[in-house]
Parts: structure tokens; C-alpha cells; sequence
């Protein structure tokens, strides 16, 4: 199963956010057993450098950005992502990199605990929590 995985489900691991790491780490767990292909933006890369590096210091943010080069599979911020997402009228310019990555990798679907912004899209946006309970693991 292909899936795209939005920064904010990759934070909640690198920051051991309560009460969302459970459900991500899982996630985490399943692409890095090779349970599942899980990709996610090229950008994603970039944000969650600047926010661990701001609460963990550049080490832990170089760790981080190698650790997720391991899990995931980028997905290339093209020219072509990034015409779609500024022409998608998303509320949200990062979302809409998100959304444009994640068809662009061919997921079945986008996992982010922000849904809700996702609302004009033909992609099923799911939760952690929805992702996990509606699909079955080997």
C-alpha cells in the first residue's frame, strides 16, 4: 500500500507529541518495516529541520533529516507540484504542496491529522487513528 504522509504525523514522532505519538508512531513503524510505501514532500524535509532544530539544536535536527531519509520516500517539489498547488485555490499554499505531492506519488491516500484541510480534494485525507483502523497489516 502506497501512502503520503503529511509533516505534521512526522512531528508528532520527532517530537514525541502527546497525545498524537501513539498513532503515529505506528505509521512510522509500518513504513519503516516495509508494511507499507509511505512518501512524503521534499518540503516536508525542511520544516521538520527548522522545528527540531529549534527545540533539539542543529545535531538533533541533522539526526532527524537522516532518520526520515531512511522511513520515507521523498516526493520531488517540481516545477509541476508547485504550478498545481499555487493554481488549487487551497486555503493553504503548504497544503496544497502537500495534497500535489501526494497525488503526484500516486497514494491511496493522505494521512495528516489536519483533514478538514483537505476539503475540495478526490484524495481520501484520513486521520491516523482513521488510517489504522480501516486498513489491515500483514
Amino acid at each position: 500500500m502506497r501512502i503520503f504522509v503529511d509533516t505534521n504525523i512526522l512531528l508528532d514522532v520527532l517530537a514525541n507529541r502527546k497525545p498524537f505519538y501513539p498513532d503515529a508512531m505506528r505509521i512510522w513503524t509500518l513504513a519503516e518495516t516495509g508494511r507499507i510505501e509511505a512518501h512524503v514532500a521534499a518540503i516536508s524535509f525542511s520544516n521538520c529541520y527548522y522545528i527540531v532544530r529549534g527545540f533539539a539544536g542543529r545535531k538533533a535536527a541533522d539526526d532527524a533529516l537522516r532518520l526520515l531519509r531512511t522511513v520515507f520516500r521523498p516526493v520531488d517539489f517540481t516545477s509541476h507540484v508547485l504550478n498545481q498547488a499555487m493554481d488549487s485555490g487551497f486555503e493553504d499554499f503548504e497544503d496544497a504542496i502537500q495534497y500535489h505531492s501526494a497525488t503526484h506519488a500516486q497514494a491511496e491516500c493522505l494521512v495528516t491529522r489536519d483533514a478538514k484541510h483537505f476539503p475540495r480534494v478526490t484524495l481520501p485525507a484520513l486521520s491516523p487513528a482513521e488510517f489504522l483502523t480501516s486498513h489491515t497489516f500483514q
